[in-house]
């Protein structure tokens, strides 16, 4: 079975797509209708215009669709009973599964077609809001029957039935700001990302208080991803001022307030910030793009079923010194952290000796070793780890190109958690 990111014409586009030159004739900087806040799901008249109002303006029909799994279900039962108060009918599906496998997708997009709603509400983290992007492609596109062929240059026409918001219950993947979704090819045991500008939510809506149930686990977990997207955002090809200052943001943001949330998640302070640190982050990658932590952890994850936020956050380090030769972007990490060096090589020292040190704070693994990967099974599927780095579409922005033997020198240097030299 064919991918849409193996289309040698899709790849040599989307580089040129991203050059600076290109960008600089015409470019978009997309982002949802961000609504955030203690009281985002009031039932009752406020001063001023509420989230009802928002999404009224915009929703195609007073039927909604909530998109949700099992865990999410208590928080979906709470914008529900929302959605009831101002006169929506409802219908919502808990059948999500974890990494949305692309069956899982098809179902969820054949119950949304047999309700027929005119907004579509994802309630839970980046697994359900993946699925949802996936569902609403099929509702509103039937004739797009194979969304492992999507081609993410090709206008899709969304909105002609419903609108989408997403309910972050993770405070890590962004989804809820981003055209982007990785569902998964159980086949081939294989994360298959899918993108689209007309896949932004139209609304971002964020209630801190539905992350506050997360373990400390999950929150380190989607913190590391939260990392990864703002660290690839800012060193990826086609990074700007706009996605810089968001992208800088994120990590400052992160690095302050991540220990916080992981020691006490009852810390509402730290629970709104990682929520605002994770949108931020995702509209800095929706825009900008992910680079090889998403590469690298793609592939580990599918293959040795790793949490994606542990899995990409893990690499941040390796891959800033993989880039360090052929970008300055790590001064601006560095600065942002407070550790400024006086050259290049400095500067990356500094930064990565910064992310070393929360890691350990935070008992994130140094080397694939520590994190319990087998290297007998490592070593046995090298082939398909090297094959599935590169062709992952992440690879495509990052400033540094990477060969195969560069591949495989990067996945045993970080099986030992030795640093990137060459």
């Amino acid at each position: 079975m064919g991918y849409w990111f193996e289309d040698p014409g899709i790849k040599g586009l989307l580089p040129l797509a991203t050059a600076a030159g290109i960008r600089g004739l015409s470019s978009v900087f997309n982002t949802p209708m961000m609504i955030y806040g203690a009281n985002v799901f009031s039932e009752a008249p406020g001063l001023g215009p509420g989230t009802i109002d928002h999404l009224n303006n915009k929703s195609l029909s007073k039927k909604a669709f909530i998109v949700t799994d099992e865990f999410g279900k208590r928080f979906a039962d709470k914008v529900e009973k929302f959605l009831l108060a101002w006169g929506y009918e409802t219908e919502c599906w808990a059948k999500v599964e974890p990494e949305a496998p692309v069956e899982n997708v098809k179902e969820c997009a054949a119950a949304m077609t047999a309700y027929g709603p005119g907004l579509i509400m994802a309630v839970g983290g980046g697994s359900v809001m993946d699925a949802a992007k996936g569902g609403w492609v099929m509702y509103e596109r039937p004739d797009l029957e194979d969304l492992m062929m999507f081609n993410p240059l090709a206008p899709l026409g969304l909105r002609k039935k419903a609108v989408l918001a997403a309910v972050p219950t993770t405070a890590g993947t962004g989804s809820e700001c981003t055209g982007a979704a990785v569902l998964h090819d159980h086949s081939a045991d294989r994360k298959i990302p899918i993108a689209s500008a007309e896949l932004m939510p139209d609304f971002a809506i964020l209630a801190p208080e539905f992350t506050m149930s997360m373990p400390p686990s999950l929150t380190l977990g989607t913190g590391l991803d939260v990392l990864a997207h703002a660290s690839d955002a800012v060193t990826c090809i086609a990074a700007g001022e706009m996605t810089d200052a968001m992208g800088l943001a994120a990590i400052e943001m992160a690095f302050k307030y991540l220990p916080r949330a992981v020691a006490n998640g009852r810390d509402r302070e730290a629970r709104l910030r990682m929520l605002l640190a994770a949108s931020i982050a995702g509209i800095s990658f929706g825009n900008a793009g992910a680079s090889l932590t998403h590469s690298f952890g793609h592939s580990l994850g599918s293959i040795f079923h790793i949490h994606h936020g542990l899995a990409v956050g893990f690499f941040i380090p390796f891959c800033l010194q993989y880039y360090s030769k052929y970008t300055d972007a790590n001064e601006k990490i560095a600065r942002i952290l407070g550790v400024p060096g006086k050259n290049r090589k400095e500067n990356t020292d500094n930064a990565v000796a910064k992310f070393r040190l929360l890691f350990k704070e935070l008992n994130v693994p140094s080397s694939l070793k520590e994190m319990g990967v087998s290297e007998e099974k490592m070593k046995g599927d090298m082939e398909r780890l090297v094959l599935y780095t590169r062709e992952d579409i992440d690879s495509i922005f990052s400033p540094r190109p990477m060969t195969e033997e560069q591949c495989e020198k990067i996945w045993n240097y970080t099986y030992h958690g030795k640093d990137i030299d060459f």
